[in-house]
């Protein structure tokens, strides 16, 4: 009867091991808790109606400029304070969720269309596609994203449609670039070469075996741009090109309290520091998504 043999397991390797379990486990709840965060500020966008105490576009001069108190002139609990017009800032800034997070869904799934396609079809037919393609990303890249917003909604018209489709086509750069290399080395696969010895189609091919392959990247990229599109939307509603008055947007409300930070710091104070928490939040799940799904580039 032939012995067992123990196999001794080295002291380093188990060590790195239970190391990197731990890394992953902890960047599990990273992700975790990043991606509660962004459903708890999503579900509360959604019940902005229920939540707020008054209604955001509502004026009151006689209650104007109110520090944060429990009862204010009205008679009426203000817990943000009110703003120039009289208008409650916690209402605002629950409404202005709404926006910040609709925008920038929906930009992210416009670059993540527009993006994803051209990367993907760029990679794999390579040639004179893939240096168009390459050619006007590296253009877009070359101009200032501010320039361009300001010259495509000052002919369109600022609404909520152009700022979606500026903000997402400002960011498909990012999709295509990225997938654009990863076709390039999947499309050079022995499976792809099998598949297309067998008669498969190329649109059966990147369906059924391109894109499930880059799918958690596209993931990830779009988790970054989410944040980006946030900052955007609130950038440019500041500059007075986004999400027009009275319906309020984090951005309008930042510029709308600029005049009055030594006075009535809470106007622009309130939302600047829930669009800072949402933005960090955000890009750094992105991070902690990229570190669970690529485990070559988890940090200690």
């Amino acid at each position: 009867m032939a012995s067992s043999i123990p196999v001794s397991v080295p002291a380093d390797a188990a060590l790195e091991a239970a190391r990197g379990g731990r890394v992953a486990q902890r960047t599990r709840r990273l992700v975790a808790a990043g991606a509660g965060f962004v459903l708890l500020l999503a579900l509360v966008a959604v019940a902005a109606p229920w939540l707020s105490p008054h209604d955001p576009v509502r004026q009151s001069l006689r209650g104007r400029l109110a520090a944060p108190t429990l009862e204010g002139a009205d008679g009426r609990a203000h817990p943000l304070g009110t703003d120039h017009l009289g208008r409650d800032v916690l209402s605002r800034t629950l409404y202005g969720a709404r926006v910040s997070l609709l925008v920038g869904f929906a930009a992210v799934a416009v670059g993540s269309v527009v993006g994803g396609a051209l990367g993907i079809l760029a990679g794999y037919r390579g040639g004179w596609t893939d240096s168009v393609v390459m050619t006007v990303a590296d253009a877009q890249l070359a101009f200032p994203f501010v320039l361009l917003a300001i010259g495509i909604i000052g002919v369109l018209g600022p609404s909520f449609p152009t700022l979606v489709a500026v903000i997402g086509l400002s960011g498909w750069v990012d999709y295509a670039r990225v997938l654009r290399s990863q076709v390039l080395v999947l499309r050079s696969r022995e499976f792809v070469d099998a598949i297309l010895a067998l008669g498969g189609a190329v649109p059966r091919i990147v369906a059924r075996h391109i894109l499930p392959n880059v799918l958690s990247t596209l993931v990830v990229i779009a988790t970054l741009q989410l944040a980006r599109a946030i900052v955007l939307e609130a950038t440019l509603s500041f500059l007075g090109l986004g999400i027009q008055p009275p319906t309020p947007s984090w951005g309008g409300m930042i510029q709308e309290g600029r005049e009055y930070l030594d006075s009535a710091w809470w106007i622009s104070i309130f939302p600047g520091c829930l669009l800072l928490l949402t933005s960090l939040v955000v890009s750094r799940s992105g991070d902690w998504l990229r570190d669970l799904l690529d485990p070559t580039l988890r940090s200690e």
